[in-house]
């Protein structure tokens, strides 16, 4: 089958970034578009003269976003339509025109100048999609516009979230009746064990009550945004338990995403909470499926509808209740931002000087709705310590990695050595009924970040010999334990794609450390503890070795980096792109993996040949 012209089916990218207002624009100050004002007109006491930059979006004049996207693309069609038919009254008049070439004569020159009529033919029509593309940077996505219908033809929110997010297209759903209702209940029960403590986007009531009206002998009727909800999360937890591409809880969780898009106009329909809830689901489900969805755009649609429903400041005047769900639903995206843009090391969608929120108070989950078992246990909330978390690694990334890097830190290891005190206190303080599946991912999170904030960075660019040994024992001790996880029958937590970034991230800085201090760290001779400042924190203490974590600091070196391909071979088999980078990995390490099985291999033969002298 042909393929379509690239013209008929563009690819559509949005910026991210927020459009400052004209007044924030002209003092070069930063613009948090809170609306009705943004926070800097306030504090100067000119609300009224807050407004975009864009007069055709200005106060008084707003108008529909899709709306403006429709009349662009209107105007760029009967641009494209007339280019098309000048192109083919010119093809049958034109004397420079590429004749008609046997294809079985070889005329070099009739095929060079049919090559070049077809090189500028496919220059044309890609400057026309350019034109088209480029002209939707002009326009600022606005998240709140309610004045559309969905039709076949028009252009909606949901749809221009799908072109820009998509990568492959979801196959066409094979089924149309419900799946079985205890295998129904039964990924509603992992994803409230395993996803929900952590991102308590909704209620779980709500979603037990749209699954027993489904299954009613009539089913009752439903909204969009809850079969959308249904079918995502049924997607997620399948998603989530797959071991590879090609296993039956892979092509599950395709299936129930094919029949969630259906839905998506109206679930994604802008200017409501539940537009912020199917777009954090959507979200989760990318950082599963990496092969159809991208994970960053999503987030930044996701983070640009929380700011426009201007759900970073909280509201005083609300009910408690309402105003506890809207900071879950906040801090779930805040939570992702932050996850999302740190394992792709770019920048935030927002500051956290943007933000005015307090972090909610820990729910109290109801068990199932659906069973009276009293040995199905309730989950309990784990978001809470997750959301604290994320503020710390906040707080040090956008220090360490996204200021200006011609500024370097006056005191780059204080800080430093402050930010771990900081996340070992925040480890420390973890509650006692948190569980044990969700405290062990949470482990390997702060493990992760030590590593990632010691690691050199533009304003911290030296690493101290201590810092290289911190590097060193926590990489060891987090690849052990994610390698034991990726070879589990079963997933616990939320574990995802980005898991398999984490892992190449880690080895790397494992690779850079032993290249950079490989003789002090192999020695295994101890380097002191640095003595603080007064008045500053003290670098965190090394970790703990496992008991089964035996030999000496070469053999342990072998091991971890032959753990991390391992590791990342296995996530190959549930993620194409992890593959190259386990191809990646190998051709980084190969050189220092050598030295390290030379340097073994010489110290294995002197041990045996001291032990056979001792013989003699």
């Amino acid at each position: 089958m042909p393929r379509s012209s690239f013209s008929d089916n563009p690819i559509l990218r949005v910026s991210r970034p927020v459009s400052a207002c004209s007044r924030c624009r002209s003092a070069k100050v930063k613009c948090d578009g809170k609306l009705p004002a943004c926070t800097a007109c306030e504090k100067a006491g000119r609300e009224s003269e807050c407004s975009a930059a864009n007069s055709q979006f200005a106060r008084g004049k707003e108008r529909s976003y899709v709306a403006a996207l429709e009349l662009r693309i209107e105007k760029l069609e009967k641009r494209l339509q007339y280019a098309r038919s000048r192109k083919a009254s010119v093809a049958q008049h034109d004397p420079d025109a590429p004749p008609a070439v046997d294809p079985g004569r070889k005329d070099s020159l009739a095929f060079i100048r049919a090559a070049i009529h077809r090189k500028a033919a496919r220059t044309r029509e890609n400057a026309d999609v350019n034109s088209l593309v480029s002209d939707f940077g002009y326009l600022s996505v606005n998240a709140t516009t309610q004045d559309f219908e969905p039709s076949e033809l028009n252009m909606t929110f949901a749809r221009l979230v799908l072109a820009a997010s998509t990568n492959d297209p979801v196959p066409e759903p094979k089924g149309t009746g419900l799946p079985a209702e205890h295998a129904t209940r039964a990924l509603i029960q992992f994803y409230e064990a395993n996803i929900l403590p952590l991102y308590p986007a909704f209620s779980i009531v709500s979603l037990y009550s749209v699954v027993d009206r489904l299954y009613q002998e009539i089913p009752g009727p439903l909204r969009n945004s809850e079969y959308w909800l249904f079918w995502m999360v049924l997607a997620i937890s399948s998603a989530a338990q797959s071991r590879s591409m090609r296993d039956k809880s892979y092509l599950d969780a395709l299936e129930f995403v094919g029949r969630a898009l259906p839905h998506a106009d109206r679930a994604l329909t802008p200017g409501y909470a539940a537009q912020l809830q199917s777009l954090i689901l959507l979200t989760q489900y990318s950082m599963l499926d990496p092969t159809h969805f991208s994970s960053w755009h999503l987030i930044g649609f996701t983070c640009r509808a929380v700011v426009d429903l201007g759900f970073h400041q909280d509201l005083p005047y609300m009910q408690p209740s309402d105003l506890e769900a809207r900071r879950r639903t906040f801090y779930c995206v805040y939570a992702l931002d932050r996850a999302i843009s740190m394992v792709h090391a770019r920048a935030f969608s927002f500051y956290d000087d943007a933000v005015s929120v307090a972090l909610p108070s820990p729910t109290k989950p109801c068990g199932p709705l659906s069973t009276s078992d009293p040995t199905v246990k309730v989950p309990l909330d784990a978001s809470v310590p997750l959301f604290r978390l994320r503020q710390l690694q906040s707080g040090w990334y956008q220090t360490l990695f996204q200021s200006d890097p011609t500024d370097p830190l006056p005191d780059a290891n204080s800080y430093i050595w402050q930010v771990c005190s900081e996340m070992r206190k925040w480890s420390e303080g973890l509650p006692d009924n948190v569980p044990i599946r969700i405290r062990e991912m949470l482990d390997l999170e702060l493990r992760y970040s030590y590593v990632y904030c010691i690691a050199p960075s533009a304003r911290a660019p030296h690493v101290t010999p201590y810092g290289r040994v911190l590097i060193f024992e926590h990489v060891i001790a987090c690849v052990n334990r994610i390698y034991d996880i990726a070879n589990g029958a079963v997933n616990t937590a939320f574990y995802t794609y980005h898991d398999a970034l984490r892992v190449f991230f880690m080895g790397s800085q494992f690779v850079a450390a032993l290249r950079d201090g490989g003789d002090s760290l192999l020695s295994g001779s101890p380097i002191p503890m640095p003595l603080a400042m007064p008045g500053t924190a003290s670098p965190p203490p090394l970790p703990q070795r496992l008991d089964r974590d035996v030999g000496d600091n070469l053999d342990r070196s072998i091991r971890c980096l032959a753990r991390v391909r391992l590791t990342l071979k296995l996530y190959g088999d549930r993620w194409e792109n992890a593959s190259s980078l386990m191809d990646t990995f190998e051709a980084m390490s190969a050189d220092l993996l050598e030295s390290l099985k030379s340097r073994q291999a010489m110290r294995d033969a002197a041990a045996t040949t001291q032990a056979g002298g001792f013989v003699a």
